[in-house]
């Protein structure tokens, strides 16, 4: 293909995975007055009521506040739109996934497919923890408060703090996947890993602790205990990986010459038997 015909496949493509996104979006948006919105605010509403100035004026009610006319509208939006695109990843990501497909060669289609299921399940993982320390985290931030002080959350502030921690854990789920990566390449050795195995748990409790948005021990744990385990399972997916490749390259003929080397191979005629 040429390359204006590329960018025309890239500009439908684009189309196609937007058009997928908006309908998601409009699901999503039907979907917050039917438990996505009571979803976002379960963590909110599981706090103690007297940390929550709703609470004391209509009873056991959790809303939120609202402080100018278009918030409620925005914030729907926006929580609609973020949801839209998780909901229709599995349709934008394979019209991602079909532009790329014709330069890749089959054991990179493969790997390819390996490290988008592997890398949707940690970060759903993550996510999924993130959602689970949402109670514990901000009942211990606004428990600081003290006794005599009421906490009157707006919506747009509770909901970019879910949507931080959210990502926050997320992404950090991906980062033992990028060892993985890179051992894969060659670039990085079970034996640098190993070494560097305690400086690796030190830096991923230094990096939970200044990534979490609550700050809290309770939710630093939480992000980084996960996380060394699966360093740690990098580690070992990388000690298989490199045992397999040193037996390949151990039993390949010739498996230390240069790729421009011509093999030294012996061009005179063997003797047959009988011979004198």
């Amino acid at each position: 293909m040429t390359l204006i015909a590329h960018l025309k496949e890239l500009r439908n493509r684009i189309a196609v995975a937007l058009l997928f996104v908006l309908v998601g979006t409009a699901v999503a948006f039907w979907w917050y007055d039917h438990g996505l919105g009571q979803f976002i605010r379960a963590p909110y509403c599981s706090i103690p009521a007297d940390n929550r100035l709703s609470a004391r004026i209509s009873g056991d009610d959790c809303t939120l506040l609202v402080t100018d006319v278009f918030g409620g509208a925005l914030i729907r939006l926006k929580i609609a739109f973020i949801a839209g695109v998780v909901l229709s990843a599995p349709f934008w990501l394979w019209q991602v996934w079909a532009f790329l497909t014709p330069g890749l060669k089959s054991n990179e289609k493969r790997y390819g497919v390996s490290f988008v299921a592997a890398a949707s399940a940690l970060f759903a993982l993550g996510s999924a923890l993130a959602y689970i320390s949402l109670k514990a985290g901000l009942t211990l931030l606004l428990g600081l408060a003290g006794d005599n002080v009421t906490i009157a959350l707006t919506a747009q502030d509770y909901i970019g703090f879910v949507i931080s921690i959210l990502l926050a854990f997320g992404v950090s789920f991906e980062v033992p996947l990028v060892a993985v990566a890179l051992n894969l390449v060659g670039v990085l050795s079970y034996a640098a890993l190993a070494k560097a195995r305690r400086w690796i748990f030190f830096l991923t409790i230094v990096f939970a602790a200044f990534i979490t948005p609550t700050q809290d021990p309770f939710t630093m744990l939480l992000m980084a205990l996960p996380m060394c385990v699966l360093f740690e399972v990098a580690i070992q997916i990388a000690r298989v990986v490199d045992k397999r490749r040193a037996r390949r390259d151990g039993t390949a003929f010739y498996a230390d010459l240069d790729d421009d080397e011509a093999s030294p191979l012996d061009a005179r005629p063997s003797r047959l038997d009988g011979d004198s």
